[in-house]
């Protein structure tokens, strides 16, 4: 399995795989000694395609048996154009019909107990955090953004069953929950919020209710486990979840997908543009649970955008101290609406504005984690080095503030023997640079 993109995605990942070991089927650590190569491909954006095409190549030619699914099989015909030889191709979240694919090209060939066995669920991060994927789909209809045509509309999974998946995860070994949507804020809204029994009581299918039961989750320890809510529209709602991040049941961080601040660049995009009323909302929040971390994205050089626009942006961002950011450069997308709009920004001056975006929020960033050096802060471990020559140990973990993968580290020296990944550890924060922190176990 060759997956690309985006956690959603690997969600899927896990899903077709675990399905095909229930099947009797076993990964394979290489092309060479698979029957059939699976690729998950992204299309969100032309370059995402053509490293899905480059994946898809690269399959071939190593082993020649590939089937194709993903976000980028919605285009078929453009894949089959590039790679002739693939076995077949199907959508996002076709399970079935990539199972189905899979028994032609390599049937299975199963024992006799095999189908008596319960299989366990393939993961493919490692045991100690796992994504809980809780909707698909999405009703935006943004300009630069393909994602309904892709995955459809939003369909939310029921309450019920997201908490057993939940509650399963957090038996098993998992510490860290990262909740993923394309918009965690509507969950439920396409089901009318039903409710469903959980556990003696009756429970909406609600962002809301959803993060309270979450939070009483706990490890076969005793721990409470770090749920991390990520793609969240700030939806007036949203303010209900930031208690239980106070009352430590939350971890205290929110990925809200601002994308810009101008009004005029926020409506061209067809977004929310209520940027002074989440200014306020942000200091209200903060004043609730200081901790708090913030993380965002923000498109740069989005057609029609002028440097005034930009500037607003960036007056906007030095207001909000948003703790993270990540920028991207805008790109167009087959089938985006905001490939037909006037006015595009010059490639040269999108890389100019994003130099100038990513030097404020660097400051930004330094600044906050600066803050933080002296203080002790709990630390989950992510992976444990090798004894140096005097036979220390360093470590690699992350704090509440940073999700995996697309936040920061904190680096650790003079790590007990006894630390393994997965470990809670409190850490006395000695140094930080723009975006990682240091320290030793305290």
């Amino acid at each position: 399995m060759v997956s690309l993109g985006c956690p959603k995605a690997l969600v899927d990942s896990e899903r077709i795989l675990t399905r095909l070991r229930a099947d009797g089927y076993a990964m394979s650590p290489d092309y060479a000694g698979a029957d059939v190569v699976l690729v998950n491909t992204c299309g969100f954006l032309d370059s995402a395609k053509e490293e899905s095409l480059a994946a898809i190549g690269e399959a071939i030619a190593e082993n020649g048996r590939v089937i194709v699914t993903g976000c980028m099989g919605e285009e078929a015909d453009a894949i089959r154009a590039a790679h002739p030889a693939v076995l077949a191709v199907t959508g996002a979240h076709q399970y079935e019909q990539v199972v189905e694919e899979v028994h032609r090209a390599a049937p299975p060939s199963q024992g006799p107990f095999v189908d008596l066995i319960p299989q366990p669920d393939v993961k493919l991060t490692p045991r100690h955090y796992s994504y809980l994927k809780i909707s698909e789909g999405c009703n935006h209809s943004c300009a630069f953004c393909i994602i309904p045509q892709l995955r459809g509309k939003l369909a939310s999974r029921r309450i019920d069953a997201v908490l057993r998946e939940a509650e399963k995860l957090v038996a098993a070994g998992t510490k860290e929950l990262l909740v993923i949507s394309q918009d965690t804020s509507a969950y439920g809204v396409d089901i009318r919020h039903e409710s469903r029994e959980w556990h003696g009581h009756e429970v909406r299918a609600h962002m809301t209710d959803l993060a309270r039961e979450l939070g009483t989750l706990r490890t076969p320890e005793g721990q409470v486990p770090w749920v991390r809510l990520h793609y969240v529209y700030p939806y007036p709602h949203v303010d209900a979840v930031i208690p239980l991040m106070a009352e430590g049941l939350l971890t205290p961080y929110l990925d809200i997908p601002f994308q810009h601040a101008s009004p005029k660049v926020l409506k061209a995009m067809k977004r929310p543009a209520n940027e002074a009323k989440v200014l306020e909302r942000l200091k209200s929040w903060r004043a609730i649970a200081p901790d708090m971390t913030i993380r965002s994205s923000f498109v740069v050089g989005f057609p029609g955008e002028t440097e005034d626009d930009f500037r607003y942006l960036l007056d906007w961002l030095e207001e909000a101290q948003l703790d993270r950011v990540g920028a991207f450069r805008f790109e167009p997308v087959e089938g985006a609406a905001a490939n037909a709009l006037p006015d595009p920004v010059p490639e040269a001056v999108k890389e100019e504005r994003y130099a100038r975006l990513m030097e404020v929020t660097e400051r930004i960033s330094a600044a906050k984690l600066a803050a933080k050096v002296g203080r002790t802060l709990p630390v989950i471990v992510d992976e444990v080095g090798e004894p140096d020559e005097d036979g220390d140990l360093g470590a690699t973990g992350r704090s509440q503030a940073d999700a995996p993968e697309i936040d920061g580290q904190v680096f650790l020296r003079n790590v007990p023997e006894t630390v393994r990944p997965g470990d809670f550890v409190d850490a006395l924060i000695e140094d930080a640079d723009a975006h990682d922190l240091y320290g030793v176990p305290a």
